[in-house]
């Protein structure tokens, strides 16, 4: 093969890279970069040419990597090259992501020249963060079950022996006393019954049932109960796919996210409950919401109540915690709701910002062969997706996690981004003169400006400039007193790849 080829070849090589590939000299200049290099890190193709590999990374990264190539250089010594590490890079628009690292060393000429190949790791690091949750829940229901049963057991003594004790005959004075013990011996039986539950290793009796119907049969127990101040809205699809699951516990759960919802309103407020079929068939998708891919039914619940701090909504499904204590909460309620759902091979999600409501989503596995026609559910493949062609979109989003992966989803659609953490800093970058062809804008977030307000200054200001709006509610039960308008259409989170592929293209 003559020199020609080789270069063709590398080049052919270069370019169909999935990672990202640079090619850098002794002085750590960029000498070639593929395009998936250019993606990864926000730059447009070819201009990484010539710049120093420490754009690539933060500055702390950036010193100790002049130091381990000079090292290297002087001594020879491979404490990089030939060995991968993850280490974290930087973005044109100075954005943190987390990278697998690994260099080779080719000398041509004499000249040493180094081969970096990059992963990006942030969807994998996402999924290690969801593992880790869920096996520490695992971890806590274990233990939890263990006591429960060890638990039952000594109540089974100890009603057993009350019982005798009614049955020999006692005077009414020692009635009383034996009644009391029974009533809190069996509210104890109640409680570890219910942390069986969120240990999995409770008796489930699950049958084929219609979710819906299973909400109208919940919702005439609540109307009685909550109340004239609270409103209930109903969201049903028309076809849905039946599940697996007992009606019982269902019905418990129901009622008891229903009543969570009303303590988070004391002065009265609307929750809503919707049901629909649902599919998991995106990579993102499946990344946010932590859910294996698959057909599902979700049935969500959200309210605009108080909502819930960032502790709060990391230790919600964990039992006996409560920021009830003083009301008299156990702390048991959500967590036998999240036992109930994962032993019916559900998942459970849960959104929430302080001052604006909660939504909790929980999601089933959807039967086969029911109203739900596969074709219907599934949405264009990848290959048929609506892709940009370099517009800016700024994307407004105050969770940096979400922002880092919103980020990721419009680039992966050949957009350009660029990134505010709240409507009031997106706002000051417009007035700035950033040229952006459209907001993506979360509905919820700190400051003056949410994500309403943010959409009705820019029309006001910048008419040329399209508008996208997501929110984590299940549907617009805030809107009222956010100031919604008839012309946001709000983009639902968890969202597919492909409808934000289309609402975009539809915008732009």
């Amino acid at each position: 093969m003559d020199h020609s080829q080789d270069t063709a070849l590398l080049t052919a090589l270069m370019e169909a890279a999935a990672d990202a590939i640079i090619v850098a000299d002794d002085h750590g200049l960029m000498q070639r970069t593929n395009p998936a290099a250019d993606r990864l890190f926000g730059y447009d193709e070819g201009t990484l040419i010539g710049q120093s590999v420490n754009v690539l990374m933060p500055k702390v990264l950036a010193d100790l990597h002049d130091g381990f190539m000079s090292h290297h250089l002087k001594t020879g010594e491979k404490r990089i090259i030939g060995i991968g590490r993850d280490v974290e890079g930087q973005r044109k628009d100075g954005t943190v992501f987390p990278l697998h690292l690994s260099v080779g060393r080719a000398d041509i000429a004499g000249t040493p020249m180094f081969i970096g190949i990059l992963h990006n790791l942030t969807a994998r690091r996402a999924a290690q963060e969801a593992l880790a949750r869920s096996q520490r829940l695992d971890a806590v229901g274990q233990l939890t079950g263990g006591i429960a049963h060890d638990f039952n057991n000594l109540l089974t003594v100890i009603i057993g022996n009350l019982e005798l004790l009614q049955m020999r005959g006692v005077d009414e004075r020692q009635t009383d006393l034996i009644d009391d013990a029974l009533a809190s011996a069996e509210l104890g039986a109640d409680l570890t019954s219910r942390l069986l539950v969120f240990a999995r290793k409770g008796d489930l009796k699950p049958t084929r049932v219609d979710l819906r119907q299973q909400c109208r049969d919940a919702l005439a127990i609540l109307r009685r109960t909550i109340g004239e101040r609270y409103t209930i809205r109903t969201e049903f699809a028309k076809t849905l796919s039946a599940v697996m699951v007992d009606p019982v516990q269902l019905q418990s759960a129901l009622i008891n996210l229903a009543l969570n919802a009303r303590d988070a309103m004391p002065n009265g407020g609307e929750f809503l409950i919707s049901v629909a079929d649902v599919r998991i068939d995106d990579e993102y998708m499946a990344q946010e919401t932590d859910i294996e891919p698959g057909d599902y039914v979700r049935l969500f619940i959200s309210d605009d109540g108080e909502g819930m701090s960032i502790d709060a909504q990391r230790r919600a499904f964990e039992p006996f915690f409560t920021t009830k204590a003083d009301k008299g909460g156990t702390g048991l309620g959500l967590a036998m709701v999240y036992g109930f759902v994962r032993q019916s091979g559900g998942h459970i999600t849960l959104y929430s910002e302080l001052g604006h409501g909660t939504s909790f989503g929980l999601y089933f596995p959807a039967l086969k062969n029911t109203n739900a026609a596969k074709g219907k559910l599934s949405g264009a493949e990848a290959s048929d997706m609506p892709f940009g062609t370099g517009q800016v979109v700024l994307v407004v989003e105050d969770n940096p996690r979400v922002r880092r992966l919103s980020i990721e989803r419009v680039r992966d659609l050949g957009y350009k981004t660029e990134e505010a953490e709240n409507g009031d800093e997106a706002f000051a970058l417009l007035s700035a003169g950033a040229q952006v062809d459209l907001v993506f804008s979360d509905l919820v977030m700190p400051g003056t400006l949410n994500g309403y307000d943010l959409a009705a200054k820019v029309r006001q200001e910048f008419p040329h400039i399209k508008i996208l709006l997501t929110s984590g509610y299940a549907s617009d039960v805030i809107s009222g007193k956010m100031g919604g308008s008839a012309d946001d259409r709000i983009l639902h989170k968890p969202y597919r790849q492909s409808e934000l592929a289309e609402r975009l293209q539809a915008l732009l």
